[in-house]
């Protein structure tokens, strides 16, 4: 059993975080904080071990890394059927990656947490009127209505009750150290700080609410508190990296997240977008090479290439997302370095979200666009991106 005591100071002592809810005076904060701080963990110390083992594989050039799954879950989505259908497409796309490669395939979800999401815009117009923008249903609802956009920090709980039953799922079905596992951007701070446990057998610190956390692009200041938590504990640990990262400021997040440079500990995401990479990318891998630090080197080649349609529409452009991924490889191969694998959005079912592929064009989107947020690759889309990557 880990220790579920609550600590005695939180992580962060500066200014507020950025992307944080606005709710610690709602009557429903301080409970919701005390429920989450005495839950049971989700993930273990052994899972967690494993998955870093597994990583180092990973970083030595033995493996490669699929990290895929919805941009943001839905509370409702987080049944059995639901579940086994994403993991169907993750092995897929993972069987396929590894009869390309020839390697083995560690398998990472997008799931069991990947409940909240930062936005660009704090307030959004639906049927002529401004609302605050839905934020994940850790945070607030996809209703359209002033009540029902409000930060409520009794979804902290909800959606730690539902992470419980998936992460519970995933876990049936890892037979092979290669996955799954479970992953989720580290955002709401007020819920992954009270589910920081210790291990009494072993006193590792684990951020107990999955097997990967991942600090974002808009959160990764190095004298941030999202940086302070992840240095903090014991898990592998994510970064994503955009085009305007300067190679010291990398270099930084590395000794801050991985000062004792292990291979398996840190993956960098690279989310450059296709027009930046070829600018962005190879400074940093130098950087960092110099450095000494063993990362993983993983492509996100679709945050970078967001746009919108003729018709308004948020979309992805597949021939944009497959040239990022393309020049990722190439940057790290001609700099000697492992191209670690690939950070998706996909949906489990054949959604019309990105260009491309089985889409023909932008009017084709509203044919099936039902993602709470980014748009996402359907499989097919996906499994292409793979063949081009590989």
């Amino acid at each position: 059993m880990f220790d579920t005591k609550v600590r005695d100071r939180e992580v962060h002592t500066g200014p507020r975080p950025a992307h944080q809810p606005q709710w610690s005076d709602h009557p429903q904060y301080e409970l919701a904080r005390r429920k989450l701080a005495t839950a049971p963990a989700l993930v273990t110390a052994a899972e967690v071990a494993d998955l870093r083992t597994v990583l180092a594989d990973v970083a030595a050039g033995r493996a490669v890394l699929l990290q895929a799954g919805d941009c943001v879950e839905s509370l409702s989505e987080c049944t059995a059927k639901h579940v086994a259908g994403k993991l169907a497409v993750l092995d897929r796309l993972a069987e396929r990656m590894a009869a390309r490669t020839g390697v083995p395939v560690v398998r990472v979800g997008r799931i069991g947490g990947q409940f909240a999401k930062p936005r660009s815009r704090a307030t959004e117009w639906y049927c002529g009127r401004e609302l605050p923008t839905f934020r994940g249903h850790m945070i607030n609802s996809t209703l359209a209505t002033p009540a029902a956009r409000q930060p409520d920090p009794h979804r902290m709980v909800l959606a730690y009750d539902a992470a419980a039953v998936v992460t519970h799922l995933v876990g049936q079905r890892r037979l092979a150290a290669t996955g799954p596992w479970t992953s989720h951007e580290a955002l709401v701070l007020d819920y992954e700080e009270s589910l920081v446990r210790v291990d009494p057998a072993s006193g590792t610190t684990l951020l107990a609410s999955t097997h990967l956390p991942w600090i974002g692009e808009r959160t990764r200041q190095p004298d941030g508190a999202h940086v302070a938590l992840l240095a903090s504990v014991a898990n592998p640990v994510a970064c994503k990296i955009g085009p305007n990262a300067a190679p010291d400021d990398v270099v930084r997040l590395c000794r801050l997240l991985d000062p004792d440079r292990v291979p398996g500990r840190l993956v960098l995401v690279m989310r450059m977008g296709r027009r930046g990479i070829t600018d962005a990318m190879p400074g940093i891998v130098v950087a960092v090479r110099r450095a000494g630090h063993p990362v993983i080197w993983l492509s996100d080649p679709m945050h970078g290439n967001t746009v919108r349609a003729g018709n308004g529409m948020k979309t992805r452009y597949l021939r944009d997302v497959a040239a990022e991924a393309s020049a990722f490889r190439e940057i790290l191969e001609g700099h000697g370095q492992h191209a670690g694998g690939l950070h998706l959005e996909v949906a489990a079912a054949d959604v019309t979200e990105c260009v491309g592929g089985t889409v023909a064009d932008d009017a084709a989107l509203r044919s099936r666009y039902t993602t709470l947020c980014d748009p996402r690759l359907n499989p097919d889309q996906a499994a292409t991106l793979i063949d081009a990557w590989t």
